[in-house]
């Protein structure tokens, strides 16, 4: 497995694409999906792909203020998850935004509690050192309240 910086727009969408409409469970509001990957042809995009070339997974990269970046929108093929691609993904997005000099990183996801998938999810992103920074519970919808995770870089 290698993790690739992507620079052409039309792959990061192809990618984008390929991965999110797989995981139905995270991203199955297509407006939603479309609006993050049409977004991600513009941003930092990191790319794991198996040894024959296949994408497995992919991470984009958002700048929310002047010190902030955000994993703007995440997602790894089901059947990989729990083989560690998400974690080095995240490795290599972290050191971009740390040599950029940024001094934070976030991660907004559905508050902890809500649903099953994003139950792992907000285990994954403790699991790499986030802290839970705050809940808006209106900012989607009463339905997904957005649990915010910060980290210092």
């Amino acid at each position: 497995m290698e993790i690739r910086e992507i620079t052409d727009s039309l792959k990061k969408q192809k990618i984008a694409r390929l991965v999110l409409e797989a995981l139905p469970d995270w991203f199955g509001i297509p407006d939603a999906r479309e609006e993050y990957i049409a977004e991600s042809m513009d941003k930092i995009f990191f790319c794991a792909f198996d040894d024959g070339g296949k994408p497995l997974g992919f991470l984009c990269l958002k700048e929310t203020g002047r010190d902030t970046e955000e994993i703007y929108v995440m997602g790894v093929l089901k059947e990989f998850h729990r083989k560690g691609i998400g974690r080095k993904l995240f490795s290599r997005a972290k050191e971009a935004a740390s040599k950029q000099g940024y001094s934070f990183i976030q991660v907004k996801t559905v508050q902890m509690g809500k649903y099953k998938e994003y139950d792992s999810t907000n285990k994954f992103y403790l699991s790499l050192g986030f802290k839970e920074f705050e809940v808006f519970p209106a900012l989607w919808d009463e339905w997904n309240p957005c649990q915010i995770y910060i980290m210092s870089l």
